[in-house]
């Protein structure tokens, strides 16, 4: 080989390894823009895949909510029914009294056939008396205190002397609270 040959060798190999290098420095560039663009849509990915579990968990908490507050919208309408039927019943207590007074039998037992059949339907919707007798340890809890007085004995203070209007309560809920006289 002549020296002008191995000249435009070593040029046709020198523009190679230029070309070469430019061509790795391009390609190089290029496979760092794709990273940089996985890692760009990774994290986009990522991010949209956060918010998805926010969102369905926040739907979920919406649906627990509404339910609850669909119950507790029954739970009150019934309740505003039974309050306002507790009169009714306390009516039928002082009927009860008054015609036990007249003696007259028939009309006892057809007014507690009445009255047992209101308390039984109010029962089977879930209301129920508080157990509240004379003699009872007062708490402030269950009771409404209408008054003091003295008491007649040792043994009676801080107990209910009288129970003055009876208290219900619907499932676990007190509606009426019993209202009592307590000694001192």
């Amino acid at each position: 080989m002549s020296k002008k040959t191995k000249k435009a060798t070593a040029v046709a190999e020198e523009e190679i390894d230029m070309n070469n290098t430019e061509t790795s420095a391009k390609q190089s560039k290029k496979a760092e823009k794709k990273i940089s663009e996985i890692e760009h849509l990774s994290n986009e990915l990522q991010n949209e895949k956060d918010r998805y579990l926010r969102l369905f968990a926040e739907f979920e908490n919406y649906k627990k909510r509404t339910g609850r507050e669909r119950i507790e919208l029954f739970k009150t309408a019934s309740e505003d029914v039974m309050v306002s039927l507790l009169p009714v019943i306390d009516d039928f207590d002082r009927a009860l009294k008054e015609i036990e007074k007249s003696h007259d039998d028939n009309l006892y037992k057809g007014v507690e056939l009445i009255s047992n059949k209101l308390r039984e339907t109010l029962k089977s919707k879930g209301l129920e008396a508080v157990g509240t007798q004379k003699g009872d340890i007062f708490d402030a809890e269950i009771h409404e205190a209408v008054t003091q007085i003295p008491s007649p004995s040792d043994d009676m203070k801080g107990k209910i002397i009288d129970v003055i209007e009876k208290g219900y309560k619907l499932g676990d809920k007190i509606i009426r609270f019993p209202k009592v006289v307590i000694g001192q």
